[in-house]
């Protein structure tokens, strides 16, 4: 298969690049995936994601499937070793304006499977199992991926017009970038230890329970079905094998459970890092997930943000591929990307502090409501001028239309345009969906709510335009 040609190579088939593949496909753009493990990996890693990733899922169609496997979280607290509430996160239990609950628990080799699924059907896609990509060069107009089968050693070379690493924190797509890490200041080691339960324990709660203590930090994770999870920071002269021998594993669990209650289903040590890349393109090079960037988990917002990443530059690749003028659009990935996840990543950097020290007023401070409740964060994109709309950047909320359809259902991987009032001969663009509040309530409802007569939304869901008055929209529209 040497020179074979495709529009985009994405390197990973994690979350994040099969996310970012399916919705290349849906674009209509060419795409091979090379992934270097022959199988999908069996065991949990990421356990939380949030609405506007399970809006993603709609898009890609695989919400419903999604939808029997996962588990709405109903919040996260912080408490002391007295028990004594520090800072209470609650998530809603009902669908909010994304059309979908706040918080979910996963078990991601479900997630995965349905991504890998998606993948198999999509008449523009191919996934390269057992792959695996050992170098990269770039010329003006291509790059040029070795890439070698794991089970047979052959070599091969593979050409596309653009390459995404989506290959995680080693990422041989950033090493041929000269790119590296900006490190922000976060590097603990923690034990992760995931159970399987043998017998209902309805005590252990269904809450998310992040343990305070300066010397002995912990967190409890509720997720799917009988699986539990608890997280341990280290200290630094532990060392990996002796934390995950069995005897020291029930010795740190035995506070809530015994070998009576559950079996060891995996258990790791990982390094808990906050770091961005210093560069997330050069040239036909691109970083999505890990590979550009990695937040400790105390947020959840891990995988949620590489999955804000494939939304984020999927649209701005079948641009560039459809009209190689249009190149200049993916200058914007990083400038609106990086700032966005910075900020997550900052605030789960200060809920680590409030986890490694149980500080009665650093909860007040990260609350920021003189309570101690944490409302849900949303983040404006980087690269919006300060004299913007404030509507501008911001993720748009998803109403439901007329005929009992979320609007993403109605739209796909597209923009649209959201107006209060109908505007003659608009749906006669086919450049754009336009609704209008007059055929749908909701619409208008979401538009009265936000201070605007319409919006422009991007097919990320993010809004790149506002108007505040019909002549405007006519404008556009001409």
């Amino acid at each position: 298969m040497s020179n074979t040609e495709c529009d985009v190579a994405v390197v990973g088939c994690g979350p994040t690049g099969a996310t970012l593949a399916n919705l290349l496909a849906l674009s209509g753009v060419q795409v091979a995936v090379f992934e270097r493990s022959e199988a999908l990996y069996p065991l949990p890693r990421a356990v939380h994601f949030d609405d506007e990733c399970m809006r993603l899922f709609q898009t890609l169609g695989i919400s419903d499937a999604l939808s029997e496997r996962v588990r709405v979280n109903p919040g996260m607290r912080f408490v002391d070793d007295a028990g004594t509430l520090l800072l209470d996160w609650p998530r809603p239990q009902q669908p909010g304006p994304q059309g979908w609950h706040a918080s979910y628990r996963l078990h991601q080799p479900d997630l995965e499977q349905l991504l890998r699924q998606t993948l198999d059907t999509a008449p523009y896609a191919t996934l390269h199992s057992g792959q695996a990509v050992t170098a990269i060069e770039q010329t003006p107009d291509r790059v040029s991926l070795d890439v070698t089968d794991t089970r047979t050693g052959r070599a091969s070379r593979r050409v596309a017009r653009y390459a995404v690493g989506c290959d995680g924190a080693h990422s041989t797509v950033r090493e041929a970038m000269g790119a590296g890490y900006h490190d922000l200041g976060f590097a603990e080691r923690w034990l992760v230890v995931d159970l399987l339960l043998k017998r209902e324990r309805p005590d252990l709660g269904d809450h998310t329970l992040q343990y305070c203590n300066p010397d002995y930090p912990a967190t409890y994770c509720r997720n799917p079905g009988k699986r539990r999870r608890w997280e341990f920071r280290l200290d630094r002269d532990e060392g990996d094998a002796d934390a995950t021998a069995p005897a020291a594993l029930w010795t740190r669990l035995s506070r809530w459970v015994s070998t009576r209650d559950a079996d060891i289903e995996r258990a790791a040590v990982y390094t808990f890092r906050s770091a961005l890349a210093t560069q997330w393109q050069t040239s036909r090079l691109l970083l999505a997930g890990d590979a550009a960037h990695l937040t400790p988990p105390f947020m959840g917002q891990g995988m949620c943000a590489g999955l804000r990443d494939a939304a984020n530059l999927a649209w701005k690749l079948a641009h560039c591929v459809a009209d190689d003028a249009a190149q200049p659009l993916l200058a914007t990935y990083e400038a609106e990307r990086a700032p966005h996840a910075r900020a997550y990543i900052d605030t789960a950097m200060r809920l680590g502090g409030l986890i490694n020290a149980a500080d009665q007023d650093g909860a007040l401070e990260l609350a920021e409501s003189g309570s101690r409740t944490l409302a849900s964060l949303s983040r404006r994109l980087g690269g919006v001028p300060e004299n913007t709309h404030p509507t501008v950047g911001q993720l748009m909320p998803q109403p439901i239309l007329a005929d009992g359809r979320r609007l993403d259902d109605a739209v796909g991987y597209a923009p649209a345009l959201l107006t209060r009032e109908a505007v003659p001969g608009a749906h006669a663009h086919n450049d754009i969906a336009v609704f209008d509040g007059d055929t749908h309530p909701d619409i208008g409802g979401a538009l009265d709510t936000l201070g605007v007569h319409a919006v422009r939304v991007r097919p990320d869901r993010y809004a790149s335009e506002v108007a505040c008055d019909a002549e405007t929209v006519k404008q556009w529209l001409r």
